[in-house]
C-alpha cells in the first residue's frame, strides 16, 4: 500500500488552533514559552533550574516513594524516582483520566510519546537526566467519562453511583465488569494475559487510583515510567501560596481572560470561574463560590470567612483541589517539568494559561502535541491495496471519498461544470439583449438562467446517484474498510481500547509503538500490525 506522509494539519482531525500552533503562526507566539524542538529544551532546562529547589525535590520524592510502596517497581523506575532528588534531573509529563482499563488507545500514545522524548533528550543533553511521568487525574469527579471502554465495538461499562474524586472510588463491582470482559476475550495466551492484568489491577486493589497506578506500572514500569497521584497533603502544601492567591484575589480569572482575548476567532476550550478551586470533603468535591465576602461550598452547608478559609488552607491543604484552569499550575509547581505532552484539546486550554503562569512566577512548560497513530492489520492494508486506496484517501471524509471514487470509476465525466459555463455564457448574451428592453424581460431571463442551472445541478446529482448504484459493490467495500479503521467516523485512537489489538499482537503491539512513534514529528503514524 502507498506509504503516505500525512501531517496532522492534513489529516482533517485537528482544530484550526492546533494547526496554527503547529505552524507556529505569529498570532499565537505570545501564548506559549518555547516551541517543541530539541534545541529549545536547552534554555527551557536553564529556566526551570532557576525556580525549582532541592526542598521541592525532596518532598516530591518522598510522596512518590510512598505511593510505590505496595508495588513491584522496576529497577529503571526506581532509578528515575531517586534521580529526582538531583538538580540536573527534569521530568516530561503527560496526564490522563482514570479511564477503565486505560480507556481509548491514545492513553498508550501519550505515555509512549513521553518515554520516547526522554530518550531523545538524554541523547541530546547527556549531562542531564529526564524522567517520564504519568500524572493520574485522581481528583476529577466526572465518572461518566471514565467508567467504560470499547472492545470490538461493544461498550464494557461499570455501572454504579459515584461522587467525589474518582481516584478515591472503591473498586467494588468491577468483578461484574470482568465477567463481561472475560466472555468477550475468549481463549489464548494474549487473552490470558489481559484477564490477569485486569484482575490484578481492579480486583486486587481497593481504589480506582491504586488500580490505575498498578495498571500503568504493569504496562510501562520496565520502561522507567513514574506514575504519580497529586491528591496528597504534602504536595498540596507546596501549592499553598497559589491557593491563597486564588482565594484572595481570583488571579486566574483575570489572567486567563487576558489570554483568551488573544484567541479571537478560535474555539475557547475552557472558561475560568471566579474561583478556580474545588473543596474536597470525604465523598464530595464541590466548587468554592465567593459571595458577599463569604466562601460557600456548593451543594453543602459549609461557609467560611476569608480568615477561616485561609487558615484552613494552612492546616489542611488537601481539602483544596485545583480545577482544569489551576491544575496545570499545580503540576508545574510540584514537578521539575520541562514539557507537557497532551492532545489537541488539552494544549488548547494550556494556551490560555501563559499569562497566569507569568503572574505566578512559574516557568511555563513546552507544549507538545502527543503522537497520533492508526493501527491496521496486514489484512486491512491488503484490502486497501486491492481497492487502490492510499492512506491519504482513507483519512478523507467518507462522503468526499465515495464521490471521488465514483468519478474515478466512471468512464465519462460526472461534472457538468463545462455545460454550466456554456449555459452561463449564453445567458450573458441574452442578458445583454435584455438590458436594452424593459425590466420584466430582464427578470425573465435571469429566472430562466437560475432554473436551467438548477436543472443541470439536479441532472448531475442523478447521474452521480446512478453511477453509485452501478459501482455499489466496490463503494460498499471502501466504506466498510474505512468504518473499520475509523469507527463511528472518528479516529480509531479515540474509540478503541488497546486490548483489542493486544489480543492479536501481544507484547509486539507496544514494542511496535515504541519503535514507530516519534514525539517531535508532526505526522500521523500509520502502523501495520501483525
Amino acid at each position: 500500500m502507498p506509504s503516505d506522509c500525512i501531517s496532522y494539519q492534513d489529516s482533517g482531525y485537528f482544530s484550526p488552533l492546533m494547526n496554527d500552533y503547529l505552524e507556529q503562526k505569529e498570532n499565537l507566539k505570545s501564548l506559549y514559552n518555547r516551541f517543541p524542538t530539541l534545541e529549545n529544551f536547552g534554555p527551557q532546562i536553564l529556566e526551570k533550574q532557576q525556580n525549582f529547589n532541592d526542598n521541592q525535590r525532596q518532598i516530591l520524592v518522598n510522596a512518590v516513594e510512598e505511593q510505590y510502596k505496595k508495588l513491584t517497581v522496576s529497577s529503571l523506575t526506581q532509578k528515575n524516582i531517586a534521580s529526582l532528588k538531583a538538580s540536573n534531573t527534569f521530568t516530561i509529563t503527560t496526564g490522563h483520566q482514570l479511564n477503565l482499563f486505560t480507556g481509548p488507545l491514545y492513553f498508550l500514545y501519550k505515555i509512549i510519546s513521553v518515554i520516547n522524548l526522554t530518550k531523545e533528550l538524554k541523547s541530546e543533553y547527556p549531562e542531564y537526566n529526564f524522567v517520564p511521568v504519568y500524572w493520574m487525574a485522581t481528583e476529577d469527579h466526572d465518572f461518566e467519562e471514565i467508567n467504560y471502554f470499547n472492545f470490538k465495538g461493544k461498550k464494557i461499562r461499570w455501572n454504579r453511583e459515584s461522587s467525589g474524586p474518582v481516584g478515591r472510588l472503591s473498586t467494588e463491582g468491577l468483578d461484574e465488569v470482568f465477567e463481561c470482559f472475560e466472555k468477550e476475550l475468549g481463549i489464548g495466551t494474549n487473552a490470558k494475559y489481559l484477564k490477569t492484568l485486569f484482575t490484578d489491577a481492579y480486583l486486587k486493589h481497593d481504589t480506582l487510583a491504586a488500580a490505575t497506578h498498578f495498571l500503568a506500572n504493569a504496562l510501562f514500569g520496565h520502561y522507567g515510567l513514574v506514575v504519580m497521584d497529586a491528591d496528597e497533603s504534602n504536595l498540596k502544601r507546596l501549592f499553598i501560596p497559589h491557593i491563597k492567591e486564588e482565594l484572595s484575589y481570583q488571579t486566574a480569572n483575570s489572567c486567563v481572560a487576558e489570554s483568551t482575548s488573544l484567541l479571537s476567532g478560535y474555539k475557547i476550550q475552557v472558561n475560568p470561574r471566579e474561583i478556580n478551586l474545588f473543596y474536597i470533603g470525604g465523598a464530595f468535591r464541590e466548587r468554592i463560590i465567593l459571595k458577599n465576602d463569604l466562601y460557600y461550598i456548593n451543594n453543602t452547608d459549609l461557609v467560611f470567612t476569608q480568615e477561616e478559609i485561609l487558615r484552613l488552607v494552612d492546616e489542611h491543604p488537601e481539602h483544596f483541589s485545583p480545577n482544569v484552569i489551576m491544575r496545570p499550575l499545580y503540576q508545574e509547581v510540584i514537578l521539575p517539568n520541562l514539557c507537557y505532552v497532551g492532545g489537541g484539546g488539552e494544549l488548547a486550554y494550556w494556551l490560555e494559561l501563559k499569562s497566569y503562569f507569568d503572574r505566578s512566577a512559574v516557568t511555563f512548560p513546552i507544549l507538545l502535541l502527543r503522537n497520533s497513530a492508526l493501527l491496521a492489520s496486514q489484512k486491512l492494508a491488503e484490502k486497501a491495496d486491492k481497492l487502490n486506496l492510499s492512506w491519504a484517501d482513507l483519512f478523507k471524509k467518507q462522503s468526499d471519498l465515495v464521490n471521488e471514487k465514483v468519478r474515478f470509476y466512471s468512464t465519462f465525466a460526472l461534472d457538468f461544470t463545462p455545460q454550466k459555463k456554456l449555459l452561463q455564457e449564453q445567458f450573458a448574451l441574452l442578458s445583454e439583449i435584455a438590458s436594452k428592453t424593459d425590466d420584466s424581460f430582464a427578470g425573465a431571463v435571469k429566472a430562466q438562467e437560475t432554473k436551467q442551472l438548477k436543472g443541470l445541478d439536479n441532472l448531475e446529482k442523478k447521474l452521480v446517484r446512478a453511477e453509485k448504484k452501478k459501482h455499489a459493490d466496490q463503494l460498499e467495500r471502501i466504506t466498510e474498510l474505512q468504518n473499520m479503521l475509523f469507527p463511528n467516523n472518528s479516529l480509531q485512537e479515540r474509540q478503541a481500547n488497546f486490548s483489542e489489538f493486544y489480543l492479536e499482537s501481544g507484547s509486539q503491539l507496544i514494542e511496535n509503538l515504541f519503535t514507530q512513534l516519534h514525539p517531535l514529528r508532526q505526522d500521523f503514524t500509520i502502523i501495520v500490525v501483525s
